[in-house]
């Protein structure tokens, strides 16, 4: 699918939607420890970083600013926008500045990453993390932009949402719930829609539990690849008692297999209290000598024998409807039916 259709598509669900219904709400439970950016409201300034991957297609980068504005949002383009180095948006030093700016920035309220890619991890060094601390808002992206979710919940502490980039296909799943999180400051129950909605459904959208039950602690995860690539570094959170999210894509079972290993190496999987494997898009082997297992039966082999609540399926990664999961924030999972419950607000 074309960045131009999805653009246009977004567009045209965001008009449609400015007054439809957001997806059921939770009562809200005890805040916890996390602090919480303020929320958006319409006419809001948020900014656009490219802390990751460049977007240099003028065409593209107009359809990004229209898609925010048809949020009721007004976008402002870090002055790195539109640059590249190599595979990059521009050079370590100039991402960070970026970043650091727009938090800073006293008219600017979030931040949205256009897209991911890789690099995030390495503008890390750079970030002033004492003024992000001092300055909380919503930074909202995915993929790549994993790395920047996991070090603001270790050096920051408050939410971000690891949801749709801005050029991100927003579809009206999507767009609930990041308006429930981000403007209305709902506590959602997310649940994949029936697969007789067509409109909704996405392919590998199928709950499979793994341990059933239910269990409730602060959402943290993101994506495998990104995540387990931090390991070692002081840019990743505690663990203890969190409910692990993870997706990913274009990775073999047997790569899945091996970040999952690391994972229990390092101790993080004995430390969850719950775990939920969201969409691993095109995560298939290409090769004989590897296509043993299955992804379910990988998981499987790593998830059940943590004891704890643990399913796959939920619309969490690179697909065109996504659920936004807000990073920091309390959430209960029930595995037998595949729900993630917001506990808590996760703006101000």
């Amino acid at each position: 699918m074309s960045l131009m259709h999805d653009r246009r598509t977004a567009l045209q669900a965001l008009g449609a939607l400015a007054g439809a219904a957001v997806l059921p709400l939770a009562p809200a439970a005890a805040a916890s420890a996390t602090r919480k950016p303020p929320r958006l409201r319409a006419g809001d300034t948020v900014g656009l970083v490219e802390p990751a991957g460049f977007t240099d297609d003028e065409f593209d980068l107009k359809l990004v600013l229209e898609t925010v504005s048809a949020m009721g949002l007004v976008p402002k383009p870090a002055p790195h926008l539109a640059q590249r180095y190599g595979y990059l948006a521009g050079r370590d030093q100039e991402r960070a500045a970026d970043l650091n700016a727009m938090f800073a920035d006293d008219t600017v309220r979030a931040i949205f990453a256009v897209r991911g890619g890789w690099g995030c991890a390495r503008i890390l060094p750079y970030l002033d993390f004492d003024r992000i601390r001092a300055n909380p808002k919503l930074l909202i992206g995915f993929s790549d932009i994993t790395a920047l979710h996991m070090a603001l919940a270790a050096r920051a502490g408050f939410t971000t949402i690891h949801g749709p980039n801005a050029a991100s296909s927003w579809g009206k799943l999507s767009w609930d719930a990041f308006r429930s999180l981000a403007f209305d400051g709902g506590t959602p129950l997310y649940r994949n829609p029936e697969a007789s909605d067509d409109r909704l459904v996405q392919r590998g959208g199928r709950i499979r539990t793994f341990r059933g039950g239910k269990a409730s602690g602060r959402l943290l995860g993101g994506n495998l690849t990104v995540l387990t690539a931090l390991m070692g570094t002081p840019y990743l959170p505690d663990f203890s008692g969190a409910i692990l999210f993870l997706e990913d894509t274009d990775e073999a079972e047997y790569r899945i297999d091996r970040m999952l290993t690391q994972l229990s190496l390092a101790g993080v999987l004995r430390k969850v209290a719950g775990v939920v494997f969201g969409q691993c898009t095109d995560c298939r082997s290409s090769g004989p000598s590897y296509g043993g297992f299955t992804l379910s039966e990988v998981l499987k082999q790593h998830l059940e024998p943590l004891g704890v609540p643990a399913f796959q399926g939920a619309l969490i990664g690179h697909v065109a409807n996504q659920f936004s999961i807000p990073v920091g924030i309390r959430a209960e999972i029930d595995a037998d039916a595949g729900t993630i419950r917001i506990l808590e607000p996760a703006v101000a």
